[in-house]
């Protein structure tokens, strides 16, 4: 009979380690000491489903509506995981939480194991002089993906969160005379796969291949540290679903978010 627990560390490592693309997120998080986590454990112990309630409530696996409760006293600003553990959860949870603003079923998760050819940028690791340089686009690259300014909502905050990325070496740009013609970040790191996110190019430098040239270097430097590159994108936006698709990464499974 299954049982709602606390999981230890190594419970989750081993969850995770069962579907290392899908949950990097939760082992990062577990991994670096960060994550508030309810699971449901099996009569041998293993776990069955695991969910971190944070900011974003984050399940995976299955039965997923253990963690409804949970879900509905968090206040998250988002739901977001594997698209058929964030259905279990909402149909759980939904009576007692707020009305999303945007459902998001769908969303590819991207995967790459080989090295793409390079691209040739001058690609580099973001350092803390490019921080004025990098805060609006980070938080335009946020309001074109959620829809809301971050700067607006906490200026103060936002900026420390993308100064805290450059610190953790978790952030990459491509910088000519002044106009970021590539950034991203990894918003999870593990032994198994680094996650990508805010993958951006200024509008003014759009069209012109360097999207594709310095993602495909990014993910050469990062495939000679782990197995896998990995991120997950909006089914509609037809431009990035081009750009994963001609440096060769595949879709694995889909997400699903819903913002509040």
């Amino acid at each position: 009979m299954s049982a709602t627990v606390s999981p230890t560390l190594e419970q989750v490592l081993d969850f995770c380690a069962e579907e290392p693309v899908e949950r990097v997120f939760l082992e990062d998080i577990a991994r670096r000491g960060l994550g508030r986590f309810s699971a449901l454990s099996g009569d041998d112990g293993r776990l069955e489903a695991l969910c971190h309630v944070g900011a974003n409530v984050v399940p995976s696996g299955t039965g997923c509506g253990a963690f409804a409760d949970a879900a509905v006293r968090s206040g998250a600003r988002m739901v977001i995981g594997e698209e058929q553990a964030v259905g279990e959860l909402w149909r759980a949870a939904r009576q007692g939480m707020p009305r999303p603003r945007d459902d998001r079923p769908g969303q590819p998760v991207y995967a790459l194991r080989k090295a793409p050819e390079p691209g040739d940028t001058r690609l580099r690791q973001a350092r803390l002089l490019d921080l004025d340089l990098l805060v609006p686009a980070c938080a335009e690259a946020h309001r074109e993906e959620i829809g809301v300014d971050p700067l607006e909502r906490d200026a103060d905050a936002f900026r420390w969160r993308t100064r805290q990325q450059i610190e953790e070496g978790r952030s990459w740009l491509w910088v000519e005379d002044g106009l970021i013609r590539f950034k991203a970040e990894a918003s999870a790191w593990t032994p198994a796969a680094v996650q990508l996110q805010q993958v951006w190019v200024d509008p003014q430098a759009r069209r012109r291949g360097y999207g594709r040239r310095a993602l495909a270097d990014l993910c050469r430097h990062l495939l000679d540290h782990v197995p896998a590159v990995c991120l997950f994108v909006r089914p509609e936006n037809e431009p990035a679903l081009r750009l994963y698709d001609s440096i060769g990464m595949t879709r694995e499974l889909t997400y699903r978010s819903l913002v509040f």
